[in-house]
């Protein structure tokens, strides 16, 4: 039965460089595919960094600009943490 394959085929340099491809490509825990996904991830968390590195710069300019004037502090103090003076009423208005 050997003896019917061609020659390339029956090389031992030839069964062992596919059972290598064979193996690197299905088997290995590096395999092409787990690479792929890998690798696929590192795209996505890397895209993921960039939005964030933008928003912390963002944030970074508006605490510079809050902290730079008082008046704007107290607006975003009272916009967004409902904070009061002592002689005022506070309504909130939701919108339905």
């Amino acid at each position: 039965m050997i003896r019917r394959l061609p020659p390339i085929i029956r090389n031992f340099y030839w069964i062992t460089g596919i059972v290598f491809i064979v193996w690197m490509t299905f088997l290995d825990s590096n395999d092409l595919i787990n690479r792929y996904r890998l690798s696929a991830k590192l795209r996505s968390l890397e895209n993921e960094r960039e939005y964030y590195q933008e928003k912390i710069k963002e944030v970074q300019k508006d605490r510079e600009a809050l902290m730079g004037t008082p008046e704007l502090l107290e607006k975003f103090a009272r916009e967004k943490y409902l904070m009061k003076k002592p002689s005022e009423d506070i309504y909130i208005i939701e919108d339905k």
